[in-house]
């Protein structure tokens, strides 16, 4: 059942109750003035009657109507005197011409005054009947009879019988009005709720999201409503597109990451089948066919192998790269929380330049003005923080073919900044905003350098943990350089921010 239909029933029920109530309580106040003015009637004809007797119940019994007759027939009212022995022993002209007797009771049940109701049969025909009856006594207090005034209430039954009717029909029609037309209004009022629904259902079977229910009339609660439903679907909207945009990154993560381990492993795979086949073909001709000893390895051989070996060891060795970077993502997306300590940042940097030193390079290494480090503390993790300097400067040594890059610190009220600065190809600062998304990679430097694109990812978390940010500032062919802020006392921040400029490098 809809609610439309509900409330309609709710409201034409409440009202049929109230008419039910108003309509008695008009019933019974028309019958009871109705009746009132006929008793009263009754009563006023019975004190105009005088009755005398005797001493003994044989005295005679007059009904002394005196110049009241033509009273009594125009208000039709019916008189009898009854007597305990005789029975109705008169009665007026027109009760008389009706061949009736007013029913009474015996002398035993000691009636007293009063009006009372009661149904007749007169020619066959039932009424009802107003009595009013008087006991009468001789004058030594002896009950010998009763002197009875009725009337026949028909104009009067006619009337509440049309009282009723009217207003049981009227009731009736009243009732049906007002479902129909709480039915139409119920149905207007509640029209905004089934475009709710219309919509609703629009984005259930089409899945679009942006769609947005139209703000209707004023702002009552259907329309605090509807505002709150499309404040709802728009962070359903939002929260499913990121959820979209995290689905499409997993599958392009794990396309890439199949992509990346599979290339080595085909490398490994195809030069443990050269090995096996060459040392194969070396076991069956490499034996001096009378004593049974091995030859000497020809050169080219021994090249060939040496060449297969370093490829697997290469490829074994990116690929483990790969696999570390892998868990350390995952650990990041699995909310692992890295353990931190106060740190001092100048022995921990002074580690990392000499490490730096050792790796391969094209450009010149060069060390800056490290002076804002000393005394420094941070609350950090020592290997994830050198992890974090050494993908800035791998990155650059990378990325910079020739020139130079150099690794320099400074401060900034409660910051503390590491500058990595190069020379090299730079890219577009449109990209800024993606190098730090797995496995992508700008595309002037595609085909260039080799690389994962996971390195600046597991920065970015290793950034986020520590509560800094990273600064970028870039031009395509004319370097980049990454400024990574620390906080010295750490703040509410909990995540990094990128900041992007766009400024020339200065030369």
């Amino acid at each position: 059942m809809s609610i439309r239909l509900r409330l309609t029933l709710w409201y034409s029920g409440l009202l049929a109750v109230t008419l039910l109530v108003f309509g008695i309580t008009i019933y019974l106040f028309i019958n009871w003035n109705t009746y009132t003015d006929l008793k009263e009637q009754l009563r006023d004809q019975d004190r105009n009657i005088v009755v005398t007797g005797g001493t003994t119940f044989l005295d005679q019994l007059d009904l002394d109507l005196d110049d009241r007759k033509s009273r009594i027939e125009e208000k039709d009212m019916y008189i009898q005197i009854v007597n305990y022995i005789e029975g109705a022993i008169k009665q007026s002209y027109n009760l008389r011409q009706l061949n009736f007797v007013f029913p009474y009771a015996d002398a035993s049940t000691n009636p007293e005054k009063g009006i009372k109701k009661v149904q007749v049969e007169i020619n066959k025909k039932k009424y009802s009947m107003l009595i009013h009856q008087r006991p009468i006594f001789l004058n030594d207090g002896t009950l010998v009879g009763l002197l009875q005034v009725g009337t026949i209430p028909y104009n009067e039954e006619k009337f509440l019988s049309g009282v009723r009717t009217t207003l049981i029909f009227s009731s009736l029609l009243v009732v049906f009005i007002a479902f129909t037309v709480g039915l139409f209004i119920a149905r207007q009022a509640l029209r905004p709720i089934e475009r709710v629904i219309r919509a609703t259902e629009q984005i259930e079977n089409g899945s679009d999201l942006s769609v947005r229910i139209p703000a209707m009339g004023p702002k009552d609660e259907i329309g605090r409503l509807v505002s709150t439903l499309n404040v709802m679907l728009s962070r359903l909207e939002m929260a499913y597109n990121e959820l979209d945009e995290a689905y499409m990154a997993q599958r392009r993560f794990v396309s890439d990451a199949s992509h990346e381990l599979r290339t080595p492993l085909t490398t490994i795979r195809g030069n443990i089948e050269l090995l096996e086949r060459m040392w194969t073909k070396v076991r069956e001709t490499n034996r001096d066919a009378e004593t049974g000893d091995w030859l000497p390895l020809d050169s080219d051989r021994y090249e060939l192998s040496k060449e297969a070996m370093s490829d697997i060891s290469a490829e074994a060795k990116r690929m483990s790269t790969l696999v570390n970077d892998l868990l350390a993502l995952a650990r990041a997306d699995a909310g692992y929380m890295m353990e931190k300590t106060p740190l001092d940042l100048l022995p921990l940097t002074e580690e990392v330049v000499r490490r730096a030193q050792l790796l391969p390079r094209t450009a010149e290494w060069k060390v800056g003005d490290l002076s804002a480090l000393e005394g420094i503390r941070v609350k950090a993790n020592h290997n994830y923080l050198q992890q974090l300097l050494f993908i800035f400067i791998e990155n650059a040594f990378k990325y910079t073919p020739e020139g130079m890059i150099e690794l320099s610190a400074l401060r900034k009220e409660q910051q503390v900044g590491f500058v990595i600065e190069d020379t090299g190809i730079g890219m577009n600062p449109e990209e800024i905003p993606h190098i730090f998304e797995r496995f992508y990679r700008a595309d002037e430097s595609r085909g260039v350098t080799v690389g994962t694109g996971l390195g600046l990812s597991i920065a970015k978390w290793i950034i986020d943990e520590h509560q800094g940010s990273v600064e970028v500032t870039t031009r395509e062919g004319n370097g980049t350089k990454f400024t990574i802020w620390l906080p010295i006392t750490f703040s509410d921040t909990s995540h990094s921010s990128i900041i992007v400029a766009t400024d020339e490098l200065k030369e």
